[in-house]
């Protein structure tokens, strides 16, 4: 009876364990989905994301990690076309 309890508990954690290593390994594509979702939630617009290698050098916001670790999502936000139009009439007091 104590093996057969030891044997299930040692076949449910090698399942749990290799459950998460698979979850590490998120493609791209998949997380930019999931990003792009939550920003059209937030009504964000005016962005693009863009994938990197992990040792990819940036001040830009990093808003996921995929490929299991091996690459970054970075976000850079644009300014509305309308913000800029606006700032270029109050310069130019037109």
């Amino acid at each position: 009876m104590n093996k057969r309890i030891l044997t299930t508990s040692l076949v449910l954690s090698l399942m749990l364990s290799s459950t998460s290593v698979l979850a590490a390994v998120t493609s791209c594509d998949t997380i930019m989905d999931k990003v792009k979702a939550r920003l059209e939630h937030k009504n964000v617009n005016d962005y693009s994301l863009k994938v990197v290698s992990k040792d990819t050098e940036t001040s830009l916001r990093v808003v996921g990690v995929c490929e299991g670790g091996s690459k970054k999502i970075i976000y850079k936000k644009h300014k509305a076309k309308k913000s800029e139009q606006a700032e270029k009439t109050e310069k130019t007091g037109e």
